[in-house]
């Protein structure tokens, strides 16, 4: 995201090449960044992949397009399922809706509008966000549009839809929430941006009568959905440190509800299980990362901005194993699929880790550019879009 006092064009390449530096580097302070004639370059490059033998099978069951996409623009756009559909948009090409199961092509929603937001889907809706701040809702049966809105900045998370409305965190900070059934704005909640943070969002995450959002000081936030009132916040990632550099802590992935815990993790390398209802927090680990966590049966799974995936105990966060084999390749979020977590990198490629141990289960390569929204998964198929508008759906054995 972006500093209010920036216009969006030069706000969005600054951010997106820091993006990019902290994928390349995994460094985190200016020295480090930007180079140095003592630096050790061969440090600082992505770990090289090494050749392991698998012990799962990995099957491709379909491929498409969402699109044309944009890498330079940083955005984590990927697919949404809702009722045995695939709804995947990309900043060129409007919108589609394929079978999960097969990948044919339901419907497509042309649009001119760079798509850079979403979609989200529920409750018959798909809702999307672009750069200029249009809000889109479509009727998700057809693919046309019901209503559409306007925000005063770019939207480049997905939508949240459910319990009657649709909720949209846009880039200025700002939540809205407009009402499902004709797109009036019911309410808005800001938050202040720090002035300088990590380019990219997630979708809200309901609860009975609440939304949660992570927020780029390092919070989680709960507000109530009938006006936006705010009932808590509590600290993710402590913004601290001596420069903006070192002091980014976004919340970026969508918080995980589970039952009456939510999980979020932030860039500052911490992740925090809290009590939902109240917002006190039950514990908190120093392994963590901005983007989605995994949720297993016992545990938790995160990609810090190292590159180490971890694997964190769900009652007590205590570590029960690291992976560092793909060190500084930009690991997306984390998704869970049967006995894996699943993480892509920057290359296209998407790893399989063991849920007992971490150990390395297999690896495709879903396409030549980076992965930047964290896998989904549904009914057992794992899908995954790159920051071109590739997408594929995976089943593991």
């Amino acid at each position: 995201m972006t500093s209010n006092s920036l216009p969006r064009t030069s706000a969005t390449l600054r951010i997106a090449l820091l993006a990019a530096v902290v994928a390349l580097s995994g460094c985190t302070t200016v020295k480090g960044w930007f180079g140095d004639k003592n630096d050790d370059k061969a440090a600082r490059k992505p770990a090289e992949l090494v050749e392991f033998t698998p012990s799962a099978t990995v099957t491709k069951l379909w491929s498409a397009k969402a699109g044309d996409g944009n890498e330079k623009l940083g955005l984590t756009q990927g697919p949404v399922v809702a009722d045995g559909r695939v709804y995947a948009a990309a900043i060129e090409g409007g919108v589609r809706a394929l079978d999960l199961q097969t990948g044919a092509l339901v419907w497509q929603h042309k649009s001119d509008l760079e798509i850079s937001g979403g979609p989200g889907a529920g409750e018959g809706l798909v809702v999307f966000g672009t750069l200029d701040g249009d809000v889109v809702a479509l009727d998700s049966a057809t693919g046309t549009e019901r209503w559409k809105a306007k925000l005063i900045s770019e939207v480049i998370a997905a939508p949240a839809i459910a319990q009657g409305v649709v909720v949209v965190r846009s880039n200025d900070g700002r939540v809205t929430a407009f009402d499902i059934t004709d797109g009036k704005r019911r309410w808005f909640w800001n938050r202040d941006l720090p002035r300088l943070t990590v380019r990219g969002n997630d979708a809200p995450t309901f609860g009975p009568g609440v939304v949660f959002v992570g927020n780029d000081d390092g919070t989680v936030a709960s507000l109530a959905l009938t006006d936006g009132r705010p009932l808590w916040d509590q600290a993710v990632g402590q913004p601290d440190g001596r420069s903006e550099l070192d002091r980014m802590a976004d919340v970026d992935g969508s918080p995980v509800l589970d039952g009456a815990t939510l999980f979020a993790s932030s860039y500052k390398k911490q992740t925090i299980a809290i009590e939902a209802p109240s917002g006190r927090p039950l514990w908190a680990q120093d392994h963590g990362g901005a983007g989605r966590v995994g949720l297993a049966t016992d545990r938790v799974v995160v990609a810090d901005p190292a590159g180490v995936v971890w694997a964190l105990d769900k009652n007590g966060g205590t570590a029960m194993w690291q992976q560092a084999g793909l060190a500084r390749r930009s690991l997306s979020g984390a998704a869970v699929q049967g006995e894996f977590a699943v993480v892509g990198d920057y290359d296209g490629y998407l790893h399989w880790l063991r849920l007992d141990n971490g150990d390395f289960g297999a690896r495709v390569r879903a396409g030549r550019d980076p992965i930047n929204a964290a896998p989904v998964v549904s009914d057992g198929i794992l899908l995954v879009q790159t920051a071109s508008g590739d997408l594929s759906a995976w089943r593991v054995q």
